[in-house]
Order: C-alpha cells, then sequence, then structure tokens
C-alpha cells in the first residue's frame, strides 16, 4: 500500500504534468496567431495584444481596476510580465487602471507622448515608474518598433515631439499606433480629436486599416468623414461604458461608420480578434 508520503509525490508530478501539457498545447494552438483584445472596462480604454511569439503589449488600462481582472483572463495565471505599456495619454479614463498595472505587473517599458499633467494621478503614475525603475520612451511619427515574427508597431501621431511639455488637455496628443502583422492592420487612436485627424490625413502617413478603434469612445468631437475614408476599414470598435453620461457613441459618429461592422464592448463585452497574418476573425 501506498503511503501517504508518496501518495502526495504522485499528486505533485500529476499536477505539474498537467501544467506542462497544458502550456504546450495552448502554445500550438496559438502557434502563429496575432491576438487582439478590446477589454471592456467602462467608459474607458485599454487593449491587450499578444504576438505569435509570446510577447505581450497593454495600450492603455481604461478609468479603474477592472483591467486587473482582465488580464487575469487574458494571461496564463503564471505569468506576471508585459513586454510593453503604451499610455496613448494621461487622462484617467486611459491611465487609472495602467496605474494599478504597474504596480502589480513586470513591465520591460512604457511609451508615452511624453505630454504631462498637473494631477495627483500623474504624479502617482511617475512616483511607481520611478520606484519600479521601468524605462520610459517619448515617442513620435515616423518610430517603428519591431515585435518579431513579422509583427511590428508603427508610430504615426504625434507628428512632433510632446516630451516634457505640459498641457491641461491631453486628448490631442494621444499616441497613433498600427499594428501590422503581415497584410493584417488595426490603427489604435487613443482619443485623438478632429483637428488630430485632419493633421494625420494631411501628414502623408500610411493610415489605411482593416480594424480601427474609434477615438474618444465614439464622440462627436473625433472620426471625420475624411479620416474614415483614409482609414478605409473594414471593422470599427468603440469602447465604452454602458449608458454613460456623456451620451457616447454619438449618433452621427455612428452614421458615419454606417458602412463598416461595428462593434461595441458596451454590448458585446471583450472583443477579441485573432489574425494569422492575411485574415482576421472575431472571436465570440
Amino acid at each position: 500500500m501506498i503511503s501517504k508520503k508518496y501518495q502526495v509525490i504522485i499528486i505533485i508530478c500529476l499536477f505539474i504534468t498537467a501544467i506542462i501539457v497544458w502550456i504546450f498545447v495552448f502554445a500550438q494552438e496559438n502557434k502563429g496567431l496575432l491576438e487582439i483584445v478590446f477589454f471592456d472596462v467602462g467608459q474607458g480604454d485599454a487593449e491587450f495584444i499578444e504576438t505569435p511569439s509570446k510577447q505581450q503589449i497593454l495600450i492603455d488600462g481604461g478609468p479603474d481596476m477592472s483591467v486587473l481582472e482582465k488580464l487575469g483572463k487574458a494571461m496564463p495565471f503564471y505569468d506576471r510580465y508585459i513586454d510593453l505599456v503604451i499610455l496613448t495619454h494621461p487622462e484617467r479614463d486611459h491611465m487609472n487602471g495602467l496605474i494599478e498595472v504597474i504596480k502589480r505587473y513586470n513591465i520591460g517599458a512604457i511609451i508615452t507622448s511624453g505630454v504631462i499633467r498637473d494631477t495627483q494621478e500623474y504624479k502617482e503614475w511617475i512616483n511607481i515608474i520611478k520606484q519600479r525603475n521601468i524605462p520610459v520612451y517619448a515617442v513620435k511619427a515616423g518610430e517603428v518598433l519591431d515585435l518579431g515574427d513579422n509583427v511590428k508597431m508603427e508610430i504615426l501621431y504625434p507628428l512632433e515631439s510632446f516630451y516634457t511639455k505640459e498641457l491641461s488637455d491631453t486628448n490631442k496628443t494621444s499616441v497613433v499606433a498600427k499594428l501590422v502583422y503581415g497584410n493584417f492592420e488595426t490603427l489604435f487612436t487613443g482619443d485623438i480629436e478632429k483637428s488630430s485627424e485632419t493633421e494625420l490625413v494631411n501628414s502623408g502617413e500610411d493610415i489605411s486599416a482593416d480594424i480601427i478603434k474609434i477615438a474618444h469612445h465614439g464622440s462627436k468631437t473625433s472620426t471625420t468623414e475624411a479620416f474614415l475614408n483614409a482609414v478605409n476599414a473594414f471593422l470599427a470598435v468603440i469602447e465604452v461604458g454602458k449608458d454613460n453620461s456623456y451620451g457616447h457613441p454619438h449618433q452621427e459618429v455612428l452614421d458615419r461608420l454606417k458602412n463598416l461592422e461595428i462593434l461595441q464592448t458596451a454590448q458585446k463585452g471583450d472583443i477579441k480578434i485573432i489574425s494569422n497574418g492575411i485574415s482576421f476573425e472575431i472571436k465570440k
């Protein structure tokens, strides 16, 4: 008869074997695939990207701690490392959740536009970055991040450097980035407004994409016809809170999106996109 000691050892060995098998199967199922999840974090933005080589990028973090639960589902329980965090701009509905993320996860690097704000949230953000010694890079248009496996992140905006500039309204300084995997492209727009969209259209930058994350939660301050025509997307994703006090998304924006498929986090919850670099699929 097997002693209790050996029973425990056998159970531990079986548990470890199960974990190894689970990791292997998970890796094989997602081999060669790019995953994007537009998190439902209420009235705010948070997007999670995992490349075919398992590099993980988080763009914005929403207004509160909801993003932590979302990351817990999107990442394996044992994984506490995020390769890159992008803060599009330091407004609370994009930054507050990131403050909680950088407290709890190990972060490889942070990208921002470089703009600063005189708010308590921003000061806390900077203090934690300093405490944890996280590298921070201010970017502008023309820079390209090579993420390996034919995946890259093209920085399209801001067109000028906002490094150490202090502004009370930072929407117009939002980092706009295009994620490219082979022939598949997704445009992340932060909260840019009409003036920034016009600058982008006139800049000569290639802003075309298959999927566009609609700026500023579908506010009428963004998403001009000219900008949509230049992007020429198939799918529009709107990250927005259910029954929010701003009335987002505004009807005139929805009207301008009538020729695109539209998905809203307020209606669908988390929106997951999978791509093999040629086509993409909306995961249910």
